[in-house]
């Protein structure tokens, strides 16, 4: 099959996630370039979505296998050492559908701090400050809310915060229980940079989910004659000469076809490209080898210094008056951010937000969630190919705890949960608090079908109607491990519970690193060019060098802008 024949695309994207949507979007604004955006998913014309993507509620797409990796899991917790491995395999939600994660996350809008992307440029990434990557935070955005020198009103990502009189009673507690334990509230967390609560920025207008899809890849842009998007494409490898990437083998409805390219940005996010990679000879070179691939470049950082937020949770069984209203749908509304002071750890490093739903069901509406995080954390771990097959998914292993700063930051936060769960302001709005220790039924519930949308609509109604029945759901069906007691009075078991429940937060990034050409470890130069070969870039949140404080789907969009915007610049001078 040779679907486009003897065209040589100026770029061919592979991938249209949060990244690939904006490339594809900005490198087509000049009409000479001629662009061909490939996504394994679905892809949808604008305003015939289906209703669970433009959804302010995110789980009713976040838990739908018709829009993630159906079965893809990882590994969170530390690695055993030399006692055997037993770690399970958990379920890591990841768009599969044009707009990639934007179109399934929960919409989390902030930047995270200046201090991340200063460590960014002096790690090697030239280029890469915060006064270079401001100008394209303030590009990618419309604030509805804030204006001045550190906002955006005119991009295409326009973003909202839900007024305080509008928080729901879970919410209203933890912010006030928040603020009893000594913080301010700092109103705009993407302009004000220290210590406190906030109202969290969504990505979302109109009580709609606004995806790096809606927002650079609408009906004017689709118009574009020299833009081209091929929805339900798999890529297995980059193909070269010599040296020089050339295109792409592409897999489309059962055949197979090569695509021609001057350049390919790879834009598959921090699990997929360093497997995309692997898969075509860039990478560890012994690793590639046993896979019985040929190596193009020997670049050992290729899946490496994988990073995440490693975090831990408390639920709640919220009373009737502190649940969400009916015409609410955004459960994220508020946050905190906050300092560990743990030696070596920047300000800033410590993140809780209260959910207001914990699943897409009947019963997720009557249960909170307490989310604590790291900010910025030390562990890494690594991609790594389980097969040559371009089907196969990845083995993806956190190593979460690995580094002991990450596990005495999770102990601190998880102390400050036992405070702020303690206090009356936040007793009065639930029947109980309990850690979190996802059971294999819980896990079971939160996919998104017909049948779990009955048993949870029984069982809602049951813990509506009975004290002891909610608590024999919570303890036999929801959370089986520890009680709050048992954590606090054994420092032992404390830790045992973090390392068994510790879990990321969607938030995968840095497994192609940029780094400085002397650098082994770096996987890109600091305009995102593949290291050992030409013709070939990388997109999306796997290039950044660590975890910024954030939710990563601002800064990922970011990283297509200003990775775009660099390659405008080189055509104009070249």
């Amino acid at each position: 099959m040779a679907l486009f024949g003897d065209q040589v695309f100026d770029f061919v994207i592979v991938g249209g996630g949060s990244a690939g949507c904006v490339a594809a979007s900005r490198l087509t604004e000049r009409s000479s370039n001629t662009v061909l955006l490939l996504e394994i998913g679905e892809d949808f014309q604008p305003g015939s979505e289906p209703p669970e993507i433009r959804d302010s509620f995110a789980g009713t797409a976040h838990s739908n296998p018709r829009f993630t990796w159906p079965g893809f899991g990882a590994f969170f917790a530390p690695r055993p050492g030399n006692a055997p491995d037993n770690r399970e395999r958990l379920r890591y939600a990841q768009g599969r559908v044009i707009g990639g994660g934007s179109s399934v996350n929960g919409m989390i809008s902030n930047r995270g701090l200046p201090s991340d992307y200063d460590g960014w440029a002096a790690a090697g990434a030239a280029g890469w400050a915060w006064d270079d990557v401001l100008p394209f935070f303030r590009k990618l955005e419309t604030d509805l809310d804030y204006d001045g020198p550190l906002h955006g009103k005119d991009g295409p990502m326009k973003l909202l915060r839900t007024p305080e009189a509008q928080w729901p009673g879970f919410t209203r507690a933890m912010m006030k229980a928040v603020e009893e334990e000594g913080w301010r509230n700092i109103r705009d967390q993407n302009a004000a940079f220290g210590d406190g609560f906030f109202p969290v920025a969504i990505a979302n207008i109109d009580d709609k989910r606004i995806s790096a899809a809606t927002a650079y890849l609408g009906a004017v842009v689709r118009q574009r004659p020299n833009l081209t998007i091929l929805g339900e494409t798999g890529v297995e490898r980059i193909l070269f000469e010599g040296l020089r990437a050339t295109g792409v083998r592409a897999h489309r409805r059962g055949e197979s076809f090569d695509i021609r390219a001057r350049e390919v940005l790879v834009s598959s996010g921090a699990m997929r490209s360093p497997v995309l990679l692997l898969r075509s000879g860039i990478g560890p070179a012994a690793e590639i080898a046993q896979h019985g691939i040929a190596v193009v470049a020997d670049r050992p950082g290729v899946g490496k210094n994988l990073m995440e937020h490693p975090g831990v949770n408390f639920g709640a069984t919220m009373k009737k008056a502190a649940r969400m209203p009916p015409a609410l749908r955004k459960p994220l509304i508020a946050g905190l951010r906050w300092s560990s002071n743990v030696e070596t750890c920047p300000p800033g490093d410590m993140y809780l937000i209260p959910m207001n739903k914990a699943v897409w069901h009947d019963v997720g509406s009557q249960l909170g969630i307490i989310m604590m995080w790291i900010n910025r954390s030390h562990s890494t771990g690594e991609v790594r190919l389980a097969s040559a097959d371009w089907r196969a998914d990845p083995i993806v292993d956190f190593d979460m705890c690995s580094d002991w700063r990450d596990m005495e930051r999770l102990k601190i936060g998880t102390r400050l949960m036992f405070k702020l769960q303690a206090k009356p302001v936040l007793r009065e709005a639930v029947h109980e608090i309990f850690p979190v220790s996802y059971s294999k039924r819980a896990r079971k519930y939160q996919v998104y079908n017909r049948s779990n949308e009955i048993q949870t609509w029984i069982g809602a109604r049951l813990m509506d109607a009975s004290g002891p029945a909610r608590r024999w759901i919570v303890d036999n069906l929801i959370s089986e491990g520890p009680t709050i007691a048992d954590l606090m009075a054994d420092e032992t078991v404390l830790e045992s519970w973090i390392r068994a429940t510790v879990y990321g937060h969607y938030h995968a990034s840095c497994s192609n690193r940029m780094g400085t050409a002397d650098d082994r470890f770096a996987v890109t130069d600091p305009s995102a060019r593949v290291y050992g070969v030409a013709g070939l870039r990388v997109c999306d949140a796997s290039l950044m060098v660590t975890v910024p404080c954030a939710n990563t789907n601002i800064p990922t969009i970011m990283v297509g802008e200003k990775v775009a915007a660099t390659i405008l610049a080189e055509q104009k001078t070249a």
